[in-house]
């Protein structure tokens, strides 16, 4: 067995990360995987494997997470540079999750062309297993499941049925098969194995499985599309998206500015109903203290409408000391009341709060945030009451990313809000956010409404489908109706647990036939 040169599998991962949006080069991804995988089977020992995948993982998600050093741009306490490092240690430890991949599927390696297979399999299982683990360990970093290569086409319906981490799973099949099918070639060219039955089996599955893959079959025939006409049949929305920088969010002299855009782009009041989106912290003001605030923004609202706009709340002491904060939601009706508050659970460490504060000030790391107050988590998801526009589950900006975690089961929106500010995102950031919401709505059968400063706002339905977007960096309004929503499906209704059980059976099928021998 030989060692392979670290160039190799940092250059494998490096290019396997443009399947993503906004390259979305997805045959691409499955090959560099089917590459790993190939890699992986041929290791020396456990310890190669793991340094394989960790490898493969390093130059991953070193080009997938490049907009995190866009985000030190708007750090004027802190070097930019300092962004690109940021980048390189997040991926040294996430890379950690690729390689628990890998070790735990050289541990079912066999040899011959159904040893592949189970191979494969179980390749497949630790690869839901271990990106599982990276979405929910520590604070639990979802970004980039490798389903996302699949948003845009119809195998994305498949997360209806086994979730995001499951059609993860099931993309590494396709990779594995796709390794599977290139090996068999090569033992029927060279005469070895050209008719054994197990060949003919490992290339007729190989076809089977990409030929789904590709069509979505026997996801699409359940994932059929609703006429245009039934789907619009919703209450009336407008989508505001004011193209505000995040140097302008950030500048107190742009307060008045940037609520004059907002306004601006609302319009006059209108007799027909209508639910107004404003992005995350889109206003200066802190609406439930400032009365006189909610006056002002109450005269852009009709008798019916009601307004969605991102906010702060403070949090004092008993002694009216400011101790925290936090990144909320409110609905307000035309009368200036605060009818509805959401508080964004899963917060940003390093972004929204300052992990183990009181250390890292004293070594002059407090710089890392640009707030002297840390915000603070709330109940996590919830269902707010819109009169005249149902019910909403909203997701504050990166919240949307976690599968299984984005709306409370026990009482079901009819769609989810995800206001966002995407403008730190830089240029592959967007595109990424957008491409895991899509996901979010397919698995819960939930239309998503998103709405950012400066882009990309969106209105998808409850097969994921883009109805209606608004690029980067441009201002503008979305005027649509709100999608309807679908029965909740097999993933909406039992949620990870499904994934995992999927993992499980895989896992099962891997290494059962050596208990059997045994």
């Amino acid at each position: 067995m030989t060692r392979y040169p670290k160039s190799i599998l940092l250059a494998a991962g490096l290019v396997s990360a443009t399947g993503f949006a906004p390259l979305s080069l997805w045959p691409i991804t499955l090959i560099t995987i089917a590459l790993l995988i190939a890699l992986v089977e041929r290791a020396p020992n456990r310890r190669a494997a793991f340094g394989y995948g960790w490898l493969f993982g390093v130059g991953h998600f070193s080009l997938g997470l490049n907009w995190i050093a866009h985000a030190f741009d708007f750090q004027e306490a802190m070097p930019h540079w300092l962004g690109y490092i940021a980048v390189v240690l997040l991926s040294l430890y996430l890379a950690i999750y690729t390689g628990g991949a890998a070790v735990l599927a050289f541990s079912a390696r066999e040899s011959g062309p159904t040893g592949r297979g189970r191979f494969t399999v179980a390749f497949a299982a630790a690869w839901i297993l271990t990106e599982y683990l990276r979405a929910t360990s520590f604070t639990g970093f979802a970004w980039n499941p490798l389903a996302a290569i699949a948003v845009g086409l119809p195998a994305a319906a498949y997360v209806q049925w086994i979730g995001t981490y499951g059609l993860s799973g099931a993309l590494v099949l396709v990779s594995g098969w796709l390794w599977w099918f290139g090996a068999c070639v090569r033992d029927a060219t060279t005469g070895e194995r050209g008719r054994d039955p197990a060949h003919i089996a490992a290339v007729s599955a190989s076809v089977a499985v990409l030929f789904l893959f590709y069509l979505g079959v026997p996801a699409r025939p359940f994932h059929a599309s609703t006429p245009l006409a039934v789907r619009e049949v919703g209450p009336a929305i407008r989508i505001v998206q004011p193209n505000l920088s995040q140097a302008e969010q950030h500048d107190r002299n742009f307060d008045e500015d940037s609520v004059v855009r907002l306004e601006q782009l609302t319009g006059p009041p209108s007799t027909t109903p209508r639910l107004i989106l404003w992005p995350e912290a889109a206003v200066p003001y802190y609406l439930d203290e400032e009365r006189w605030a909610r006056y002002r923004l109450a005269k852009l609202l009709g008798p019916k409408d009601i307004l969605l706009t991102g906010g702060t709340t403070l949090i004092y002491s008993k002694a009216g000391t400011l101790i925290a904060a936090r990144n909320s939601l409110f609905a307000m009706n035309p009368t200036s009341d605060l009818i509805a508050r959401y508080d964004k659970a899963h917060l940003v460490p390093y972004g929204e709060y300052l992990p183990m504060r009181p250390i890292l000030s004293s070594i002059g790391l407090s710089k890392l945030v640009q707030s002297d107050v840390d915000f603070v988590p709330g109940a996590g998801p919830g269902t707010l009451t819109l009169p005249g526009f149902g019910k909403a589950g909203v997701q504050i900006c990166y919240e949307i990313i976690f599968s299984g975690q984005v709306i409370d089961a026990a009482h079901r929106p009819d769609f989810i809000f995800n206001p966002s500010t995407d403008a730190w995102f830089g240029a592959w950031g967007p595109p990424q956010h957008l491409a895991q919401a899509r996901l979010r709505a397919i698995e819960e059968g939930l239309p998503v409404i998103r709405a950012t400063p400066t882009g990309i706002s969106a209105v998808i339905d409850a097969e994921g489908r883009l109805l209606v977007a608004l690029p980067l960096n441009k201002p503008g309004v979305i005027t649509s109706r709100l999608p309807l929503a679908k029965a909740p499906g097999l993933f909406a209704r039992f949620g990870n647990s499904v994934p995992l059980t999927l993992a499980l059976m895989l896992a099962t099928l891997a290494i059962a036939p050596r208990f059997r021998r045994g």
